[in-house]
């Protein structure tokens, strides 16, 4: 079985790699001190500091394992030429029409997506009705609250 591809830019690349690291180093040692702090406190059938730990552990383990996973499948944007064009690793600013209120994405893949960093999915249904298209062309974008259109303006 292949795994999926995770496109990213390097800087989502690196930022990953950073976390796993302090997971790694940092992390994962201080979830052990507080399990050898709770195993302290007696019986463990009864000890929630106890569970609470190990969840805690699980949770560590697992992020380091999705982290890993996406590490090693990362496929890297490369920089478009075209920066006309919207494509992943593009921002792109646009307004919506009538009322020209102006929104600025960057598109990344799944992995580094952060709506609140302006940095969406390449799988969001805006990022698919922004990708190829240009400057100044006018675009149909599925949301939960309905459709809207927008003009593209700029992208970098």
């Amino acid at each position: 079985m292949t795994e999926e591809k995770h496109y990213m830019t390097m800087e989502g690349k690196e930022k990953l790699e950073k976390e796993l690291e302090y997971l790694k180093t940092e992390r994962r040692k201080e979830v052990v001190e507080r399990i050898k702090v709770a195993r302290s406190f007696g019986d463990l059938s009864e000890n929630s500091e106890y569970d609470s730990a190990k969840e805690e552990q699980a949770f560590v383990e697992g992020r380091i394992q999705q982290i890993e996973g996406m590490i090693r499948n990362a496929e890297i944007i490369e920089e478009d030429s075209d920066s006309s064009v919207v494509s992943l690793g593009k921002k792109v600013t646009f307004k919506e029409l009538p009322d020209g209120d102006e929104e600025e994405y960057t598109i990344v893949g799944r992995a580094e997506a952060d709506p609140i960093e302006g940095k969406i999915s390449n799988d969001s249904p805006m990022a698919q009705s922004l990708i190829g298209k240009g400057i100044g062309e006018q675009v149909v974008v599925s949301t939960p609250g309905g459709d809207m259109t927008v003009e593209i303006t700029e992208v970098s």
